[in-house]
């Protein structure tokens, strides 16, 4: 079983407590204290190791605890350590804490170790709070506690080339040709489950070089949204330095369009977020013994034109395979010394922009200039405006008089009709 994420919690050992103890012995009076400081606790450490190539191992076990300190005792007597554990991993495991996401650490290197949880303190013994005013002591401390952590791996292979492409384009099958590895190959769509690797020797002793191949599951349209098995197995060629992107040219894929598939499989490459697309790349027509010319001449016109490398192989029955095997150690040669300079890809044609309306003009200098203006320079012009506005609200128009109420008359009484 190929498991290349696991998430684990780890216990560091705790610290033993110091010991409060007194000497007594024969014809020594007044011994004082005697305590001893207890051990310290265990570490939890990783190391990688190119015997382990899965993490199906810390699946099923996710916890893992260290021995904590002994006790400090009389006499003196130190508390023996912890023993710690040793947390084998495969190279080019990635150790992330699962809390907060951050890298603790990338094991990209054999035999590369790191204490992931350290153990805690022992305790002093009350030997330690001895003064010459205060001779009889009863204090003692405890041990500190060990780290505990929550963390997450991820398993990245490390290969010099990945091969891509659609499902049943030949990738398990070239693999299985040019290396000892002996992947599952059937006719029918998603036969690798999980990535294989295989090592590609060429030459001849003393001169023989080796490159690591990585075959990972086939990728359709909308991986990226999770349909056929996702993306999530790129992540194993986020390390190399080739790709070698396959692509079907018979007619046997149903599909009419090779340059279409190869824009498909760049887009899901793209959409994965780790530039995958960018890596330099050789273009493969696979199948070319059962080949449609049409599509083979298309799909050599468009790599000519994109400045991509292209080749045409059959992996049964054996055309080209050879001339595969060393154009691709010599491209890894030159990278592995970094004098690599061969093609890489053009940048697509961006989309001719559609002519601008005078008033969309217009619009777009004011906010251009409006977003050149600085910040205070903008408040200062929306406030003037607001005050203008709240000025000529307030201020009355002319020619106009407020309209007043009508006061009431007062009703006269008969005395008061008489004298006037």
């Amino acid at each position: 079983m190929f498991i290349d994420e696991a998430r684990i919690r780890v216990y560091a050992g705790g610290g033993g407590n110091g010991c409060m103890a007194f000497r007594r012995e024969k014809f020594v009076p007044r011994g004082g204290p005697s305590g001893g400081d207890g051990g310290r606790g265990g570490d939890i450490v990783m190391e990688s190791s190119e015997r382990h190539n899965t993490l199906v191992h810390f699946r099923f076990n996710p916890e893992y605890k260290a021995q904590r300190g002994r006790h400090g005792e009389g006499s003196n007597c130190t508390g023996k350590e912890g023993e710690g554990i040793v947390l084998k991993v495969p190279v080019g495991t990635i150790v992330y804490d699962d809390n907060t996401g951050e890298v603790v650490h990338d094991f990209s290197s054999s035999d590369d170790r790191i204490v992931i949880a350290r153990g805690g303190r022992g305790g002093r013994g009350n030997q330690h709070f001895a003064t010459p005013t205060h001779q009889a002591p009863r204090e003692h401390e405890l041990g500190r506690p060990g780290e505990e952590r929550m963390l997450r791996l991820e398993l990245k292979l490390l290969a010099d080339v990945g091969l891509v492409g659609y499902p049943n384009v030949g990738k398990s099958t070239l693999i299985s040709r040019i290396s000892a590895a002996r992947p599952k190959i059937a006719d029918y769509a998603f036969t690798t489950l999980q990535p294989n690797l295989g090592v590609v020797t060429i030459g001849e002793l003393p001169d023989e070089e080796s490159y690591v191949v990585a075959d990972i599951p086939g990728l359709i349209e909308g991986a990226h949204e999770g349909h056929g098995l996702g993306i999530q197995f790129l992540r194993h060629i986020e390390r190399t330095r080739l790709l070698v992107h396959m692509v079907d040219v018979s007619d046997a894929s149903g599909r009419p369009d090779p340059v279409n598939d190869f824009e498909v499989i760049m887009g899901e490459l793209a959409s994965f977020g780790a530039g995958l697309e960018d890596k330099p790349m050789m273009v493969v027509g696979a199948k070319s013994d059962v080949a449609n010319p049409e599509k083979l001449a298309k799909l050599k016109k468009y790599c000519e034109k994109r400045g991509y490398p292209f080749m045409q192989i059959s992996a049964v029955t054996g055309d080209n395979i050879n001339k595969l095997k060393y154009s691709v150690g010599a491209v890894v040669r030159q990278m592995r010394s970094g004098s690599y300079e061969g093609p890489r890809p053009l940048p697509k044609p961006r989309a001719k922009e559609l002519p601008v309306k005078p008033r969309a003009k217009k619009k777009a200098v004011a906010k251009k200039a409006a977003a050149k203006k600085p910040a205070n320079q903008q408040k200062s012009a929306s406030k003037r405006v607001a005050q203008s506005r709240r000025s000529q609200t307030a201020r009355p128009k002319a020619g106009r008089k407020k309209a007043t109420a009508a006061k009431p008359k007062k009703k006269l009484s008969l005395k008061q009709r008489a004298r006037r």
